[in-house]
Order: C-alpha cells, then sequence, then structure tokens
C-alpha cells in the first residue's frame, strides 16, 4: 500500500466529535447543519446530538468509488440551506482530503461555517474548524467503512 494507514474506531470518532465540538463557534444560533453524505453523515449525526440540533439536511457530492478518486458530481442540495447561502449552516463532512468536495460546497453554501474531523494540507485552508491534520499520503479508514466484525464473545 503507498502511503499511510490511520484507522478509526468509534470510540474514537465519538471522543473526536466531543473535541471537535469544543472547536466549533459556541455563540452561533445555528439553523441547521447539512452533512455532506456519504462521508459526513455519522459525524453529523454524532455532532447533531452533541449540539442539540434538530435540523438536519444533506449535500449529496459523489467524488470517490472506494480509494479512487472520480469525477465530482452533485447528487442533491440541501434546499433551505442554499437560500440562505449558507448563512447559519453547519457543513459536516468526515475529511478534506483533496479539497475538491469542499470546494464544491462552498460554491453552494459560501457562508457556512465548515467542520471536519480530519483534513489533509491540501483541503485544510477549506475548513474552519478541523480537529485532526494528517499528511496528504494517509487514508484515513473510518469505523462506517470498514467490514464489520463478529464477536461470538458474549
Amino acid at each position: 500500500m503507498k502511503g499511510l494507514l490511520k484507522t478509526v474506531s468509534w470510540q474514537e470518532i465519538h471522543l473526536d466529535i466531543r473535541l471537535l465540538v469544543e472547536l466549533i463557534p459556541p455563540d452561533v444560533d445555528w439553523k441547521g447543519m447539512v452533512a455532506v453524505s456519504r462521508g459526513g453523515l455519522v459525524p453529523a449525526a454524532l455532532l447533531a446530538r452533541e449540539i442539540d440540533l434538530r435540523l438536519v439536511d444533506t449535500l449529496c457530492i459523489q467524488s470517490y468509488d472506494g480509494r479512487d478518486q472520480t469525477s465530482l458530481e452533485i447528487l442533491k442540495q440541501p434546499s433551505e440551506a442554499v437560500a440562505d447561502a449558507g448563512q447559519g449552516w453547519l457543513l459536516v463532512d468526515d475529511i478534506a482530503d483533496t479539497g475538491d468536495t469542499l470546494k464544491a460546497a462552498r460554491k453552494i453554501l459560501p457562508q457556512a461555517h465548515f467542520a471536519t474531523v480530519y483534513a489533509k494540507p491540501a483541503g485544510e485552508d477549506l475548513v474552519d474548524s478541523v480537529l485532526h491534520v494528517v499528511s496528504q499520503d494517509t487514508w484515513v479508514e473510518f469505523p462506517w467503512d470498514q467490514s464489520p466484525t463478529l464477536s461470538l464473545d458474549i
């Protein structure tokens, strides 16, 4: 395998979300949250619970096929957040990698606050709140992207 591998556990992602909350401006009365689908769905759900946000919409962007980055395609936009140009909205994704997905998101929601759990140097400047920065050649494998393991130890 080329590059480094960072495997994130469910326990780590729960802790990371609690730490990410501390980086998000506390004085904003958020209208809602936009999860970048699919990678941002789980972090957004966990974050929405932590900050008690009930309105969660999606921005569906397809840019990966497994580990291979493909051409970017916008599949669905969050209409209410788009109407506000993102003002008062929190956009959440799992990682800012090359930055292509977040550049597209910024065009759609130019005034949203962008938060990710991880960022790589090529995408870091596009994020307003980020918890971990890793090298560009690191592949971050999140628990929702891993094959489940069955434990019969009860």
